[in-house]
């Protein structure tokens, strides 16, 4: 499982879409706007559990953490049965997040990949949407990534989905020897 952690509008579900085109099977992308669409009002019901503040911060119940967790497993369960999985996903509380998503994971082969955006342009990226509530790419660009602990890093700012991809594709082909002998040359 490669897990893409970065705050909203920094483009990681646009470098997973390019990922699975370039790396080799199918790679199926999940992330936690999948999560919140499955939660009631699309998680814009106070029913949800997730409450998104004027200032663009984002409250989590405790039902849904645990929700959240339940979701995990099953995803781990998806790769524990052999399908390849890209989490596209936003760590609110940055290292606590990623040990909480590994011990729900029970994954052994988890690639940590940070992607990062600098926040004016995240920030653009959030308006342009205008599906976000403002202040919350900004808020999130750099508190996700407090203390996570990363195998690659990519950075959206000045490169695109493809660019990033590639160097993610680059850095699974020199540390799996698997993804080496199968993954299409990513110079050209």
């Amino acid at each position: 499982m490669i897990v893409l952690n970065g705050g909203s509008s920094s483009g990681k579900s646009s470098v997973a879409r390019a990922l699975q085109e370039l790396l080799p099977g199918i790679w199926l992308t999940f992330g936690v706007d999948t999560f919140i669409e499955a939660l009631p009002g699309r998680g814009d019901s106070p029913r949800s559990g997730i409450v998104f503040d004027a200032d663009g911060a984002v409250l989590l119940s405790d039902e849904y953490t645990r929700l959240e967790d339940a979701w995990y497993s099953g995803l781990g369960s998806m790769v524990a049965s052999g399908a390849d999985v890209i989490l596209d996903e936003v760590l609110l509380s940055g290292s606590a997040g990623q040990r909480r998503l590994r011990a729900a994971l029970g994954a052994e082969t988890l690639i940590w990949v940070g992607v990062r955006c600098d926040p004016d342009v995240a920030a653009a990226r959030e308006a342009a949407r205008g599906d976000r509530v403002a202040g919350m790419a900004r808020r999130q660009a750099s508190a996700v990534h407090t203390g996570v602990s990363y195998d690659v890093e990519v950075d959206t700012t000045s490169h695109s989905p493809a660019e990033c991809a590639r160097v993610i594709a680059d850095f699974l082909r020199s540390t799996t020897p698997q993804a080496a002998e199968e993954a299409p040359d990513s110079t050209g």
